[in-house]
């Protein structure tokens, strides 16, 4: 069972949860951050943070499937950005906004960040998320609203 949290005495966030909570006998991943490199190891969208975001959640995609989940049942992420610019972080927030990821919605800290792990890179996505199968139950509702749904 996923729990996904918004405290009635916090500021309500725009499109994420304060806290998703599962429950004992689900399979949880953590995965290692998302960059935004090709099949070849290339940088795609060098100096395009938007087109780094992208190929960022094509390859959490890719990482979600390898492992039998997928972008509706991630939990929480970190998202990093090369940049101090907040137009900037709230482009590449838009990004994971369209992506499916703020379904649920899950927990997110967005970070602008001094530099990455790879020459050029711009945008790289840390993500934990709940394995739905034999073990696990995909059930969620929001504690603010009270609403269930099926993920």
């Amino acid at each position: 069972m996923i729990r996904r949290v918004t405290s009635p005495a916090l500021f309500p966030p725009p499109t994420y949860s304060h806290a998703s909570v599962v429950e004992a006998g689900t399979r949880i991943a953590f995965l290692a951050g998302s960059v935004p490199l090709d099949g070849e190891g290339n940088i795609v969208g060098e100096g395009d943070p938007v087109r780094q975001a992208e190929q960022v959640i094509a390859n959490l995609g890719e990482q979600l499937r390898a492992v039998g989940s997928d972008l509706a049942h991630v939990l929480s992420t970190d998202v990093y950005v090369v940049s101090s610019d907040t137009a900037v972080l709230s482009a590449v927030w838009e990004v994971v906004e369209a992506s499916g990821l703020s379904v649920g919605p899950h927990s997110s800290t967005l970070l602008g960040v001094a530099c990455l792990g790879y020459t050029g890179q711009l945008v790289e996505i840390t993500a934990t998320a709940a394995v739905p199968g034999e073990n696990s139950e995909s059930d969620e509702s929001d504690e603010s609203g009270g609403s269930e749904a099926r993920a």
